[in-house]
């Protein structure tokens, strides 16, 4: 496909990409669909900067990301995570999220629920707060 129509269907596929990543919650605390562990209220939160910068307080530790989102993919890119002394437990339960969201590949969203899609699903709620 050669001319005129190659440029509209490049453009129209440009726009798409355009309009899902505008659905990406931008600007947004997240927290993780998950039970607060023993001992604690604390869930991991995921707060995301308008350019795809963030940060996410883990069970224990805090790492600073970026995201990289580009239709309905997205990568993940972990920084050195803070080097609290917490009980096993949680710093297994951080090694383990660290892990996960590393082997994300795509994301959806659900009105306030993004789901981050890899071996396993992660699901983050809009904060209401």
């Amino acid at each position: 496909m050669a001319g005129p129509l190659a440029g509209l269907v490049a453009l129209a596929g440009v726009s798409a990409g355009i309009a899902a990543d505008r659905n990406f919650p931008y600007d947004s605390t997240l927290l993780l669909e998950a039970k607060a562990m023993k001992g604690s209220k604390r869930v991991p939160i995921l707060q995301i900067e308008s350019k795809g910068e963030a940060s996410i307080d883990l069970w224990c530790n805090t790492v600073p990301v970026q995201l990289v989102v580009v239709d309905s993919t997205i990568t993940i890119i972990l920084g050195s995570p803070t080097q609290k002394q917490c009980d096993l437990d949680r710093m297994q339960a951080d090694q383990d999220l660290m892990e996960a969201l590393q082997q994300v590949a795509s994301w959806r969203r659900q009105d306030d629920l993004l789901v981050l899609q890899g071996e396993r699903s992660l699901r983050f709620h809009l904060s209401s707060n």
